[in-house]
């Protein structure tokens, strides 16, 4: 389970390294193969290739309906490999999807990461701090 969260820097290449703490992780579940794709909120989801896998699967079985649902998550999904430093490439249109720059934020989200451009999360987040508790959260007790 991945947790926590990692501020990041993109060097000029559009390559970040994965934080210490998660690359032995990284390496025993997936040796160190992962899958990137676009988030609709304006993020990008990290996975260990194995449980992106699985997701792509659960995608892949959705309706017609959920065509352009599909699109977003499988067809900008581009596989990469850590290299020997726990770098990972970023690739140009992923980076432009999730106004990537210099400065991001890397989520543990459980079983993936999200990646964000550090000033569109504070944004986001400071928001949501404002706004009402979701109402699935109403019941819940900490």
């Amino acid at each position: 389970m991945f947790q926590g969260a990692s501020s990041l820097s993109l060097d000029a290449k559009g390559r970040l390294s994965v934080p210490t703490r998660h690359r032995d992780a990284l390496l025993a579940q997936a040796g160190g193969s992962l899958t990137i794709t676009k988030h609709p909120d304006g993020c990008l989801m990290v996975f260990p290739r194995p449980e992106w896998e699985q997701v792509r699967e659960r995608i892949a079985k959705l309706p017609m309906s959920a065509q352009w649902t599909k699109r977003i998550f499988l067809g900008n999904a581009m596989d990469v490999e850590m290299d020997g430093t726990g770098r990972v490439l970023v690739s140009p249109e992923l980076r432009e999807a999730a106004g990537l720059t210099k400065e991001a934020i890397l989520l543990g989200m459980g079983s993936h990461f999200e990646l964000w451009d550090k000033a569109t999360y504070e944004a986001k987040e400071a928001a949501a701090m404002q706004a009402e508790m979701p109402d699935v959260f109403k019941d819940f007790s900490f």
